[in-house]
């Protein structure tokens, strides 16, 4: 393809991520014939991000089979990756500004700029050996340290510090998590399902501690690291990894007067308010992603994923979109999270439930399933042994898809097929 770079119009995308590298890939399927300009901060060609707290800290994943694509086939389809950061962004005259001077016009924008790691800010937090993780240069510094015997410390309770805790007693590591809340993963799935993942972690070895905090991080003349907790209680780690979350990369949305942010009760949801077409509240400018924050299938309000399938999804129908489709977005929320041999799936939305109904399955596996106050199946949370749950869960998966009406009874009675329920 030939291009005018002077002159010709063209799809950008801030971001060089999963969903901006699938909705780059898109655009050019669904027939876009100009220029596709993809920009990001790592060097890195967009790639996937559930391999970084697994895989590729285990051993059994290399950097290059986490890459969306072949590098040849970016190449094939004439897609520019500019490795740098946008600097100011016209929604009116349409045209960005990247920090190296130069400057875009654009047909269409998508913002796909995900979020930026959550720091500890406490004495010895920038020591050696405290590692945060997000990239696949993050994942490179942190695997070699995770040798047997190494003593770990990782300091939050979520799906990746538990990803991490269980990658590094796969490589014989000695494992502490610590966890600020009363019970782990408190934000995300029923607290039965956080006690079976709490109990599988103590199980391989892990010492969980529930109700603390770091204080100070602190080197000795071994170079090993002492994390004082809040109790007084001293940890000896050789390396520390914080996995408390991320905060939306929405500031360049907020630097050209986007919407970010929606108030809700005494909280303020962080991120790029989009419309079903995922469209902000600039004509022309989409956003994907871990920074979008979007209508939910399940009533009035907007929420916001880290996941996955959340990337992928939103990418497509933000590309089509680009080019005029008009699609809004309907997928339902769905993520999942590799531990040991158990895996955790959570379909819809756990929090919206008022009552649960469990539905015990063979191998010491369950899933929960979320009414609303109207008796709508909201969502389907699942842990267990993949086989023996993994079937039912993709059903139940479909249940709360489809918004099917369910019966109570007919959910708890293992007896009673899902399907039959479809």
């Amino acid at each position: 393809m030939t291009f005018d770079h002077a002159r010709d119009r063209v799809m950008a995308i801030v971001g060089a991520g999963h969903a901006g590298g699938r909705a780059a890939q898109t655009l050019r399927e669904a027939g876009w014939k100009g220029r596709i300009a993809m920009i990001g901060a790592e060097r890195h060609l967009p790639y996937e991000r559930p391999p970084i707290s697994k895989g590729l800290l285990t051993g059994e994943r290399e950097a290059q089979q986490c890459h969306l694509r072949p590098h040849d086939a970016w190449r094939a389809d004439d897609i520019e990756h500019i490795v740098g950061a946008v600097r100011s962004i016209d929604a009116h005259e349409r045209t960005l500004q990247l920090a190296d001077g130069r400057s875009f016009a654009y047909e269409a924008l998508l913002l796909a700029t995900g979020g930026h790691l959550r720091r500890l800010t406490i004495p010895g937090a920038q020591l050696d050996g405290v590692f945060g993780l997000r990239t696949l240069d993050d994942a490179a510094a942190l695997a070699p340290r995770l040798g047997a015997g190494a003593r770990v410390v990782v300091i939050g309770g979520g799906f990746i510090g538990l990803e991490v805790a269980a990658s590094a007693r796969a490589r014989g590591c000695e494992v502490s998590v610590v966890e600020g809340a009363a019970r782990l993963l408190g934000r995300c799935v029923p607290a039965e399902i956080g006690a079976h993942v709490h109990a599988l972690h103590e199980r391989q070895g892990v010492r969980v501690v529930l109700n603390a905090s770091a204080r100070a991080i602190a080197q000795r003349d071994d170079g090993r690291l002492d994390v004082t907790l809040d109790s007084g209680d001293l940890l000896d780690a050789d390396t520390v990894v914080v996995g408390i979350g991320i905060e939306p990369a929405d500031e360049i949305a907020r630097g050209t007067g986007l919407q970010t942010g929606l108030r809700t009760g005494l909280e303020t949801a962080r991120g790029i308010v989009v419309d079903e077409t995922l469209q902000t509240s600039a004509p022309g400018i989409y956003a994907a992603g871990d920074v979008a924050l979007f209508p939910s299938r399940f009533g009035t309000h907007h929420i916001r994923q880290e996941t996955w399938h959340n990337a992928e999804t939103q990418a497509g129908v933000a590309a089509r979109n680009m080019l005029g489709a008009g699609e809004p977005y309907r997928d339902v929320p769905w993520f999942w999270s590799d531990q040991y041999d158990r895996q955790l799936q959570v379909s819809g939305e756990p929090a919206l439930g008022v009552r649960t109904i469990v539905r015990d399955l063979s191998g010491e596996s369950q899933i929960h399933f979320a009414l609303d106050g109207a008796g709508q199946l909201v969502a389907a949370s699942g842990f267990g042994t993949l086989q023996g749950f993994a079937k039912e869960m993709r059903l139940a998966r479909m249940l709360v898809e489809r918004a099917v009406p369910v019966d109570a009874q007919s959910l708890a009675n293992p007896d009673v097929k899902l399907k039959s329920l479809l």
